[in-house]
């Protein structure tokens, strides 16, 4: 890793907040991303943690630039691709996004990945009011738009607020409400107070999909979190990072799969490391999961078995604590077997 540090301002001046920003070939979206960071109105000094993770394109070069025009706000951090961390075979940046809080100076942390960007100037300055108000606080997260790519352009849309997309309207929140699929901390959205060190994160944090939804339950030990009902960050969707991953290759149905598969290991995880404290709440939102996961499999045995085999041998936390999802599996499988020997007979 190399440390591009270009001024004695960034290493001496102790910031108050530092905003993590993860880039990987973000060429088109980085510099957006970054000026709406920079525009923000404060009268404190925070930093910007850019931890480029050695792009293929030219995002690299740009964020060199922008460091380099930006001497008092930005420490610039040059990942290199022999640190990158695999899950299932392909790279994520999990080295990079531990790396960078690790790197946060600041009392206070906030995250934007390197294609989305903030929407209100006023952000940070509302959030820090907030955690300095509220000591019982461990985060402070708000709403957020969509960008989407229609008729050549960018358009800003509604981000959906039904189940399932992490909206929830009360103003106090708590891990509980993660564990019942009620609440998403959305990482573009996110300030929480600094009690990142070498410890904070467990072996698990580098073994599942979706870094953002398994920070949120790290961070449900150490306190509430607070909503404010207000879009002031965008989420551009590009259908490219571990999100989206896989989706051409294994198409709609199957990409669903896997994506809540990835979504069941870490709730399984996340069960363990509460030590089963939300077991219930946990076995629940796992049962929807697996619904959904039965909507898209196509309707024969060796798909349903296929499933069972999973949930048996591959989930992470111990057979006895997922013994009712199996049973409920098993249950379909039969059901499912007795209706196509219905149907022989009718045949015959």
């Amino acid at each position: 890793m190399e440390f591009l540090g270009l001024h004695k301002k960034v290493n001496n001046t102790v910031p108050l907040v530092s905003v993590c920003v993860q880039v990987y070939n973000n060429e088109e979206f980085i510099e957006k991303c970054i000026n709406s960071i920079l525009s923000q109105k404060v009268d404190y000094h925070y930093e910007i943690i850019i931890g480029e993770d050695d792009s293929t394109d030219s995002t690299r070069d740009i964020c060199k630039k922008l460091a380099t025009e930006n001497q008092d706000k930005i420490r610039l951090f040059l990942r290199r691709e022999e640190d990158k961390i695999y899950h299932k075979g392909r790279k994520t940046s999990r080295y990079n996004y531990m790396s960078n809080l690790i790197a946060a100076r600041g009392k206070y942390i906030a995250l934007c990945d390197g294609d989305d960007y903030w929407c209100n100037k006023n952000k940070l300055e509302k959030q820090v009011l907030i955690l300095e108000e509220n000591k019982t606080l461990i985060a402070s997260h708000h709403w957020q738009k969509n960008t989407v790519f229609q008729e050549n352009r960018w358009n800003e849309v509604e981000s959906p607020q039904e189940k399932g997309f992490g909206y929830q309207q009360k103003t106090i929140g708590n891990v509980c409400d993660i564990f019942n699929n009620n609440l998403r901390l959305k990482a573009r959205t996110l300030m929480f107070r600094n009690i990142v060190d070498d410890s904070f994160f467990p072996d698990w944090f580098t073994k599942v999909s979706f870094a953002d939804v398994s920070l949120s339950f790290l961070l449900g030990k150490h306190g509430e979190f607070h909503f404010t009902n207000e879009e002031m960050a965008v989420y551009r969707q590009t259908n490219f990072g571990l999100s989206k991953s896989g989706l051409k290759e294994l198409g709609h149905k199957k990409f669903i799969i896997e994506h809540l598969k990835n979504y069941i290991e870490i709730w399984d995880y996340a069960n363990m490391h509460y030590n089963y404290k939300y077991h219930k709440q946990a076995t629940a939102t796992i049962f929807d999961f697996y619904s959904v996961i039965i909507q898209n499999t196509p309707l024969n045995l060796n798909a349903y078995f296929g499933i069972l085999k999973y949930d048996v041998s591959e989930r992470k936390s111990p057979f006895y604590k997922n013994f009712s999802h199996t049973a409920w599996l098993t249950n379909i499988i039969f059901n499912l077997f007795i209706k196509k020997i219905k149907k022989k007979i009718q045949k015959n």
